[in-house]
């Protein structure tokens, strides 16, 4: 074996084990938080008579995407399980990400010691918030965004070896999976190319104009300057309040400022250590943090541009924090932390116990780790599996409009693990009304239909079954509605309508 292909080999070896140790830090719940919205469009795929129902709610987003068709067809293929080919893309994504970074690492530092920390260091703070914008780096489950993520920094890594049709090929693949955050990527390589263009002194201000100009061209289409708004879609905006960035806390402005005084000092760092390639990049994320945090104004403060806020021009931070921390991670390892074994336990030990206990405490109900085939340890889990395999599959469930915020759920979606439609909810469906106006009415007037869930009795429930067609409910342990509930654990019961 040559000296380059041992080389490839340990680092091979280095990343999986990276990818290990990620996944036991972050854990894995295939069927959490936004799982519900994009896994129904895979299930919907592989077995078309399921959600005759609400499926508008998950068709809208997984319209734009081919994450389902693509995660669809490779179940088929393979002839793998529904689960064991959710964990294995899951895995595929963290290990993907971590090659993206370690081959852009090579371009910004010279030595292996710091890019093997900037690596370690974005595999130990996958699941840290993105400032106020409501993501992870990386998810516990797989989506759009995971896949969108790796994509965009191979296609970094491409564009300043110039080679530009691989990086336009990785593009189109994040543009195809998750066209929003795609558009982040390619604005980002389009603005390093434009200053590599302008490096002029007399052409700086021309390129910052440029550059801006070349940002903006970049929004989604099809989204008016000026769209109308009703009182249900104003309504469904109020549960994501992180698309305004004026209901931001102080500490997520942070968040959005903070890293202009990281990528000053890593450019003037790597300007006196004549790595040009990182004092580039540093500068042009300084551009790239103002660009969209300007955006972010202009489309939140106008009352009348409430729905434009739809555009989420912050979520250009989630490239901004996976560089920010390979870049940290690098210097740390140059300067700092070198070959002293010791210090490298210092620094990761700790922060790793750490992430792994916040993600305990977001998922306190769940074992850490759902590995495919297992049975679930959530009752609420246990709950929707018994629905899915025991109900029939055109069955309409009601469900609390707030399920997913309940003590104990642990944000585990009814349409994705269960399988089988529901009224729409307040948590995950309003994100859908929030990106897709005309779903409010829709949304709306089956959220009210809801509304004081905790009190309902049998009269209630009949209504729901005149008005919608629900047959069955899932409801918690502690009411006292008196229905015929088949299945029931200590924390969920599942009944019929009568």
């Amino acid at each position: 074996m040559s000296d380059i292909g041992f080389e490839r080999y340990k680092t091979g070896i280095g990343l999986l084990l990276l990818t290990g140790g990620a996944l036991l830090v972050h854990g894995y719940h295939p069927f959490a938080e936004d799982a519900e919205i994009y896994l129904p469009g895979v299930e919907k795929i592989l077995h078309p008579e399921l959600f005759p129902v609400g499926r508008e709610f998950f068709a809208a987003h997984a319209s734009l995407t081919l994450f389902p068709n693509l995660v669809a067809c490779s179940v088929r293929v393979t002839h793998s399980p529904f689960e064991a080919g959710l964990f294995l893309w899951h895995l595929a994504s963290v290990f993907l990400l971590l090659l993206a970074c370690w081959e852009l690492s090579g371009k910004c530092f010279p030595s292996f010691r710091a890019r093997w920390c900037g690596v370690a260091l974005v595999a130990a703070l996958l699941t840290i918030p993105v400032a106020g914008t409501a993501l992870y780096i990386m998810d516990q489950y797989v989506n759009p965004r995971n896949l969108a993520a790796f994509a965009g920094v191979f296609a970094l890594a491409r564009v300043l070896e110039k080679k530009f049709l691989r990086a336009l090929a990785w593009l189109i693949f994040a543009g195809v999976v998750h066209p929003l955050m795609a558009a982040f990527a390619f604005s980002y390589c389009a603005l390093l190319l434009v200053m590599e263009k302008f490096e002029k002194p007399a052409a700086v201000e021309s390129h910052k104009v440029r550059a801006a100009t070349a940002v903006v061209g970049l929004l989604p289409f099809g989204i008016s300057l000026a769209p109308q708004t009703s009182q249900a879609y104003h309504e469904a905006a109020l549960h994501h309040g992180f698309h305004y960035i004026q209901r931001w806390q102080w500490y997520e402005w942070l968040g959005i400022l903070a890293p202009l005084v990281l990528f000053w000092w890593f450019s003037r760092i790597a300007r006196l250590r004549q790595w040009h390639e990182l004092d580039r990049m540093c500068r042009a994320l300084m551009i790239y943090d103002l660009i969209y945090f300007l955006a972010a104004l202009v489309v939140d403060f106008p009352a009348r541009f409430e729905s434009l806020a739809r555009l989420q021009p912050l979520r250009s931070l989630h490239l901004l924090y996976i560089l920010m921390f390979l870049f940290v991670g690098g210097s740390v390892g140059e300067y700092l932390l070198k070959n002293r074994t010791w210090r490298w336990l210092a620094l990761f030990v700790p922060l790793s116990l750490g992430m792994f206990l916040a993600q305990r405490s977001l998922f306190p109900s769940s074992a850490h780790l759902e590995w495919p085939g297992t049975s679930p340890k959530n009752e609420w889990a246990q709950a929707f599996l018994w629905v899915r395999g025991n109900t029939p599959v055109d069955a309409l469930f009601a469900l609390d409009p707030l399920y997913m915020e309940l003590s104990g759920e642990d944000t585990i979606g009814f349409r994705s693990l269960a399988e089988r439609s529901r009224l729409a909810d307040a948590v995950k469906d309003s994100g859908a009304v929030s990106m897709f106006p005309p779903l409010a009415d829709q949304w709306w007037t089956q959220v009210q239909a809801l509304k004081d869930w905790k009190n309902f009795q049998e009269q209630d429930f009949s209504r729901l079954k005149t008005q919608f067609g629900v047959g069955w409910v899932v409801l918690q342990r502690s009411g006292d509605a008196n229905l015929d509930c088949p299945y029931q654990n200590g924390a969920v019961r599942v009944c019929r309508v009568p």
